[in-house]
This record gives structure tokens, C-alpha cells and sequence, in this order.
């Protein structure tokens, strides 16, 4: 069999509308290839017979629909709205309070097994968004949305830990409690900007005690402390008061800062205009004393309220990140935004031209509000410039798609992204590359390595690694060149991975990819993978997805298709990159281009029964793939005791 790369055509990324609202098989080297089909045409049956069960169902199905075989003993759930009220976006789970869907009896074991091993969280009770992460002598300082007082959203401060590397983390004292009239319904999103002579000034958004959204200025007590554990709030607060024409709830989470040549730091708040999304923009000398600037830096109409506004330079030549105030011919800036209506992250490439204070232009004048950071659940992500390493590092919230009945139970809700790197696409010019920070290499334990597996049409192949329940995987596919010559054209606009019947949709040339968090019997598994097919053009369109419709058998937790189109440039090989840790599956597409963040509540699927595999959907097509499969170590995260002088 003869493998090729995809013969594609570069095609930007789409700007999608926006929602209305089996024992394994031991390792074998290259010439025993064959070997590895045989094994998995042994369980071709077993597989069949489970695709078949579900290929004809509609994937958006009810939960009660999916799972109505199920005998365990359920109570309906009574979903409660968090946030809306106070001014905030929602905070429940969205899905599972829209549908009649059922309790499952979590126990201990399951729910135990849900805690990952080294995404960073709290020790226990709910998290949300980043904030404020900076470098500051040493240290990279992370502060997070979080309560206190239990595991859902309510009652909010902000958290602190710090780390040497991004990947294990101590936990500090709470850094901000709601304790001023200015903040006392909420210690909200804010941003770190570093000022030239080593100043810290922390910006970030209070609930006042009547509700009103406004924003504040904290700075840390004693600059010489590397660990900044003691706060200071400005006895001016707020500095800043919703302005004329918008809602006293409308107005927060202001940006870091960027300094201008008219020699002012300018930041930018998120906000709305009926239900047109919009950024403005302030630029004071102090951080104290704030002007509104005429215009916006960016507007959408019916995108509803803006949260979390990021803006930041990428270099249009280096592979490099930048400072957030460098400017220039070689640079491109991006603007970012999470939508409340829909709970995901956009962003859009174009040029800011500060002379003109709030002049930013799109690249794409018909981008409207972007392309997505993420197509799972990855929400409030926010940007910091790492001056240690030269790089500009994104985190993000990765919330909860079970229950909150289930949450309540385990005692926490929420992990961050792992940190990511972000670098603009310089092969495409059109879109961003997030990648793993390299530091979560470290963490990268025994290996194994799969060299051309051939997996024909319709068969799944069992890889030997043992549990797999913390992995890196790095895997790279190939189509057969055959199958792609004879493949008939088709009209790919009308494809996408939620409308394609999931990893159930078969077609020509896929769907194809791994199967992780799997049990041996295929009871449960979530497939993440390519589908690949040919347009009128004859040019190949590549899809990357997620289909969380056998994920679990619980009946509470959210099972989407999640994913999009990913653009593959000539003799690019079709390739993806995992990390896998507990209920958290992380995904990266073509070096970065696409990104999808999965959570997956398996039943049966957990501890020494996790189980991964390779399949492949295709009706026609034959698919060799090549994996490097890392286990992977926990990382070091607990509190932060002072006696441990030697860590500052």
C-alpha cells in the first residue's frame, strides 16, 4: 500500500455563524504491520455492531434518548441559573438545563478518577476565569476566578498560585477578598500590566454592592516579595464607572495595557450596545485617572455582551511572542473576544494603527467577530507576554459539561488549559497557532512508538500502552493515494463534523483517528478524528472532530460532536497532537491551526480500564498512521507552606 499526502489547496478557515442558542495488541515493528490490521479485523464485528447501533440516530438526540436503555437509577435534575442575575454570564451548564435529562449515581470512584493529574486546579470548590498571569522575579504568578465556599459559581475572589514552570504549581493565599462596597457582590476578571520601573498594577472589574459593574486598581504591598502574596486595593476605587449609554451591568474585564507613543497606557473593556458586542477604549498616564477615547476598537452586531476582551501584537516574521506594546510594519495585532451568548472564544487578525488611539482595521473586512480560539470547552482565555522565554502564553477556563448535582458531589468544578503558546500561522497568514508550552514535556515518561499502522476501511486496531488515562500522543496519518484518486467529487459546503453523523457518518475518506478513554469492550469512547472529503474542484477538504455521543453512560454529562474544518497545505501530512489526562482531552490539529478541548465523564472507561485505539470509519479509503505515545507523570501542585524559604 502506498501512502501520500493530501493534494490540497489552502482554503481559509471559515467564519462559522453564530448558534442560535479486547486485550491490546503488542507493539510490532514496520514489517509486521499486517499483523496489527489482522488484530483489528478481529474486532471489526464487535465495532460494526456498535456503529451500527447508533449510525442511524440523530447525534443532538435528547440525553434521555441515548441513554434510555440504561437501568440505573436516575432522578430528573433541577438545573439552577447562576450568574444572569448578578450581571455575568451564565455559569450553569447551558445544555443539561434545557433538556429533561436525568441524575446518574455517581459514586467515589468515578468521580475520583475525574480529577486530572496535571492540568492545574484548585484543591477543591469552583474555578473559573484567568486572571491577571504574569512573570515577576522568578515566578509566573496565576490569580483565578474562584469560590471559596463551594463548587459552584457564587461568592467570588480571586485565587493565587505561583510556579517556576507553568506545570506545577504552589497555591498561595487568596489574593482578593470581596470585602469593599466597590466589590463586595464579586472580585471579578481583571489584567496584570508590568510597568517599566517595576511597578505592578492589577486592573480587574467589581460588583458593587448595588450591583453596578465597575473597575478597579490593586497593586501588591511589597514589590520585593517575589510571591506578591499581600494585595493593596486603591482607596480611590473604582477608577472607572460604566459611561453614558451603557448598562450598569454591562461594562468589565479590562485588558492589560499598552503603552503609545502619546506616552499613556491604553486599555480596553468589553461591553454592549443593545445587542451589538463592542470594545472601548481608555488611556490614562496612571492608572488611576482614566479618559474615554471617541470610538470603538471593535463592533459586531447581534453578538450580544463581550467578556474577557484580549489584544496583542504577533509577529508577522519571527517565531517569537511579543510584548503587548510592541507595534509596527511587521506586526499584526489580534483582537479577542468571549461571546456570553454562546459561551466560546473568537479572535480576528489586523492592524492597529495607534496614532489613531482606537484604529483597528480587520484583515478580513467580512471576519465579523472571528475565528475560534478552541471548538470545545474553552471559554475567558486570556494572553500574558512571558519575558522570561520571549513568548506570548495563552490560558483558558475549561468548564464542566456534566451536572451540577454531579459537581456538588466530587467538590470541585473547572481545570485551566494547559498553558499555550501562540504564534501567528505564517504559512496561511490567516489564523493563529496554539501549541502546548514546551514545558509540559517534562512530564513525559515512557514511550512507545507505532511505525505505519495500516488500518483498512471499517477496522479498529487496539494499541498496547498499557492505561491510558495521562497521555501525550503525537500521530501523524496518511490516506491512501488510490482511494483519494477515485474518490468521487462531492459538494463540501454542506459538510461539517456536527452535521456528518459524528465518527457514526461514514464516507469515502473517513472518519478516521484514535479512539481515547475507551474501555476494552468499546462500551464507552470518545473519537477524535479526521474527515476528509473530495470538492467539485477536486480539491480535499479536511475536517478535524470530537464525538462525545459514547463518551459515557452517564446520562448527565453533555455529548456533542465537536470540531471544524482545518486547512492542510500541499505535502502536509494530516497531523495531531493529544494530551489526554483524566476527563480532559486536549486537542491540537496541524501544529495549532485547530484546537479542540474535550470533557469526557466515563463510567467504565477509568483507571487500569482506560484503553486506546485506532479505527477508521472510511468506506473506501485505507489509512497508515504513525504514533509517538508518551505516559504521562502527574504534576506537582499544593498549598505553599512558609517555611519553605527555599523556593523564593
Amino acid at each position: 500500500m502506498e501512502g501520500c499526502t493530501l493534494p490540497c489547496s489552502y482554503t481559509p478557515l471559515p467564519h462559522e455563524p453564530l448558534p442560535a442558542e479486547s486485550t491490546p495488541a503488542r507493539r510490532r515493528p514496520p514489517k509486521k504491520a499486517t499483523l496489527v490490521v489482522f488484530s483489528g479485523l478481529l474486532m471489526l464485528g464487535l465495532f460494526l455492531a456498535i456503529i451500527n447501533g447508533y449510525r442511524d440516530s440523530d447525534v443532538h438526540a435528547p440525553l434521555d434518548k441515548l441513554t434510555s436503555s440504561m437501568s440505573f437509577p436516575s432522578e430528573p435534575l433541577q438545573p439552577v441559573s447562576r450568574g444572569l442575575s448578578a450581571g455575568v454570564s451564565e455559569k450553569s451548564n447551558p445544555v443539561l438545563a434545557s433538556v429533561n435529562a436525568m441524575s446518574f449515581p455517581w459514586n467515589n470512584t468515578i468521580l475520583s478518577w475525574q480529577r486530572t493529574a496535571y492540568h492545574f486546579q484548585p484543591e477543591k470548590n469552583w474555578m473559573n476565569d484567568p486572571n491577571g498571569p504574569m512573570f515577576y522575579k522568578g515566578w509566573y504568578h496565576f490569580f483565578y476566578q474562584y469560590n471559596p465556599n463551594g463548587a459552584v459559581w457564587g461568592d467570588i475572589v480571586w485565587g493565587h498560585a505561583v510556579s517556576k514552570d507553568l506545570i506545577h504549581w504552589l497555591h498561595l493565599p487568596l489574593a482578593m477578598m470581596a470585602d469593599e462596597w466597590y466589590d463586595i457582590n464579586g472580585v471579578w476578571t481583571g489584567s496584570a500590566t508590568l510597568l517599566p520601573d517595576g511597578q505592578v498594577m492589577m486592573l480587574y472589574t467589581g460588583s458593587t454592592n448595588e450591583s453596578m459593574q465597575v473597575q478597579n486598581l490593586a497593586y501588591p504591598s511589597n514589590l520585593s516579595d517575589p510571591l506578591l502574596i499581600n494585595w493593596v486595593k486603591y482607596s480611590g476605587n473604582p477608577v472607572l464607572l460604566p459611561p453614558p449609554g451603557i448598562d450598569l451591568k454591562d461594562f468589565r474585564d479590562p485588558t492589560t495595557a499598552w503603552y503609545t507613543s502619546d506616552g499613556k497606557w491604553h486599555i480596553a473593556i468589553g461591553s454592549k450596545v443593545n445587542t451589538t458586542g463592542i470594545t472601548l477604549v481608555y488611556h490614562t498616564k496612571d492608572f488611576k485617572s482614566f479618559e474615554l477615547l471617541d470610538g470603538v476598537l471593535h463592533a459586531v452586531p447581534d453578538t450580544g455582551m463581550w467578556e474577557c476582551v484580549d489584544f496583542y501584537p504577533v509577529s508577522k516574521s519571527a517565531e517569537q511572542g511579543l510584548d503587548t506594546s510592541v507595534n509596527g510594519a511587521e506586526v499584526k495585532h489580534v483582537f479577542k473576544t468571549s461571546l456570553d451568548i454562546d459561551k466560546h472564544d473568537y479572535y480576528a487578525l489586523g492592524t492597529y494603527d495607534e496614532k489613531a488611539h482606537v484604529k483597528w482595521v480587520p484583515d478580513d473586512p467580512k471576519i465579523g467577530i472571528g475565528i475560534r480560539y478552541d471548538y470545545g470547552i474553552f471559554y475567558a482565555s486570556k494572553t500574558f507576554y512571558d519575558v522570561r522565554k520571549g513568548r506570548r502564553v495563552l490560558w483558558g477556563w475549561i468548564g464542566e459539561s456534566d451536572s451540577e448535582n454531579a459537581d456538588v458531589k466530587k467538590g470541585w468544578a473547572s481545570v485551566q488549559s494547559i498553558p499555550r503558546t501562540v504564534l501567528l500561522d505564517t504559512k496561511t497568514g490567516t489564523n493563529l497557532l496554539q501549541w502546548p508550552v514546551e514545558e509540559v514535556d517534562s512530564l513525559r515518561l515512557s514511550s512507545k512508538e507505532f511505525d505505519k499502522v495500516e488500518v483498512r476501511a471499517g477496522a479498529v486496531v487496539p494499541l498496547d500502552v498499557d492505561t491510558a488515562t495521562q497521555l501525550d500522543i503525537v500521530a501523524e496519518f496518511e490516506i491512501d493515494k488510490e482511494a483519494l484518486e477515485r474518490t468521487n467529487e462531492t459538494n463540501v459546503e454542506f459538510i461539517s463534523c456536527s452535521t456528518s453523523g459524528g465518527a457514526a457518518g461514514r464516507g469515502a475518506l473517513g472518519p478516521f483517528g484514535l479512539l481515547v478513554l475507551a474501555d476494552e469492550s468499546l462500551s464507552e469512547y470518545t473519537p477524535v478524528y479526521f474527515y476528509v472529503a473530495k470538492g467539485a474542484d477536486g480539491n480535499l477538504k479536511t475536517f478535524f472532530c470530537v464525538d462525545q455521543t459514547r463518551s459515557s453512560e452517564a446520562s448527565d454529562v453533555n455529548k456533542q460532536v465537536y470540531g471544524s474544518s482545518v486547512p492542510v497545505l500541499k505535502d502536509e501530512k494530516l497531523s495531531v497532537r493529544l494530551l489526554v489526562d483524566h476527563s480532559i482531552v486536549e486537542s491540537f490539529v496541524q501544529g495549532g491551526r485547530t484546537c479542540i478541548t474535550s470533557r469526557v465523564y466515563p463510567t467504565k472507561a477509568i483507571y487500569e480500564a482506560t484503553r486506546l485505539f485506532l479505527f477508521n470509519n472510511a468506506t473506501e479509503a485505507t489509512v497508515t498512521c504513525s504514533l509517538k505515545i508518551w505516559q504521562m507523570n502527574s504534576a506537582f501542585i499544593r498549598p505553599f507552606h512558609p517555611d519553605d524559604h527555599q523556593h523564593t
